[in-house]
């Protein structure tokens, strides 16, 4: 048997754990479906969005990109990713801020 080559139990718990995801994803999409509903103020709203976009995103790269069986160096390469991503999201509400603060005549 190659090194490829799994047994029918592997197949069986990697299919397993993808329906886990799946339908971790579907209760994920209902909950961001349900927040619609909730008439949440704008901030809140946006803040509970980015959080389950943030967790459907992780489960999708960890397990569908198999990124969860990777070494470190993935890791501080994905990190440094969400760094810029946080950083590129703050940059509106950075200058945005800094112009409220300026008279324009």
């Amino acid at each position: 048997m190659s090194h490829h080559e799994m047994t029918a139990e592997e197949v069986s718990h990697h299919v397993r754990t993808y329906l886990k995801v799946f339908g971790a994803l579907l209760v994920l999409t209902v909950i961001t479906v349900g927040v619609f509903y909730l008439h949440l103020p704008i901030v809140g709203a946006v803040v509970v969005a980015l959080i389950v976009a943030s967790i459907k995103g992780s489960l999708v790269a960890c397990y569908f990109m198999h990124l969860i069986s990777e070494r470190g160096l993935i890791y501080w390469i994905l990190a440094l990713c969400a760094l810029f991503f946080v950083v590129l999201l703050l940059l509106p509400v950075i200058t945005d801020h800094e112009a409220v603060g300026t008279v324009t005549h």
